[in-house]
């Protein structure tokens, strides 16, 4: 699993450094490059933890192929999300240098960089509770899902999802990229639509999921949504 765990990095990482650079249409860009390694290391340190805790969370993340029992609309939209991050990290590298339409502070784009560890730092907590956290909508009969309903899922019923706007935010900051950031609340948006149909899952194959909606009323951010 490491290896696989390293090779999907590595692979990852040069596939977002060839649409950030190309669009940018350079490779003297240093805040992609402190973006890419930083998202890098981050995933490796949680990688290497669920190996120590949680192997089968690791291998469930680590799977290629849609494991069985993903409803078809979540492959739809995992596939266009795919198709969407492409279209938005070249339009940073478009925004933010080859063309220079934005002008971020250096403030902001500290603020950013900080956003996006925060995002993924807190992820681990996600991991730490929820055992079947799985990147796709799935009752995962054949590990025995229950029901979540302690740590941060105890507060809100989606962290992950309340985390990833914390690096969906960081992000184009980091890279300095105002148009990128514009881009946010329409991919928030999105990933509520997910939030709402993934609940309806939940509901009709995991036993008690009904109640804990009644316990907690909030999907993102205790208070707002």
């Amino acid at each position: 699993m490491i290896g696989r765990m390293i090779l999907l990095t590595a692979s990852w990482f040069v596939w977002m450094g060839v649409l950030l650079f190309g669009s940018a249409g350079t490779l003297a860009w240093f805040a992609a490059w402190l973006w890419l390694i930083e998202w890098a290391a981050c995933g490796i340190w949680i990688g290497m933890w669920l190996l120590r805790f949680d192997p089968g969370l690791l291998a469930e993340r680590l799977t290629l192929f849609a494991p069985r029992g993903q409803s078809q609309w979540d492959r739809v939209f995992m596939m266009a999300v795919t198709v969407l991050w492409c279209l938005w990290l070249c339009l940073m590298g478009f925004d933010s240098v080859r063309f220079d339409w934005s002008h971020v502070s250096i403030g902001y784009r500290v603020l950013g960089a900080v956003g996006v560890f925060l995002g993924i730092f807190f992820i681990r907590s996600v991991f730490a509770a929820n055992r079947f956290a799985s990147p796709v909508v799935a009752i995962q009969h054949e590990r025995g899902h229950t029901l979540i309903d302690t740590g941060p899922y105890a507060h809100v019923r989606h962290p992950m999802y309340a985390y990833a706007i914390l690096f969906l935010v960081g992000t184009p900051l980091m890279l300095g990229s105002w148009w990128g950031l514009a881009c946010v609340p329409f991919m928030v948006a999105g990933i509520g639509w997910r939030a709402v149909n993934e609940e309806r899952t939940l509901v009709e194959g995991l036993p008690g999921y009904r109640e804990y909606l009644q316990r907690v009323r909030y999907r993102f951010v205790p208070g707002i949504w």
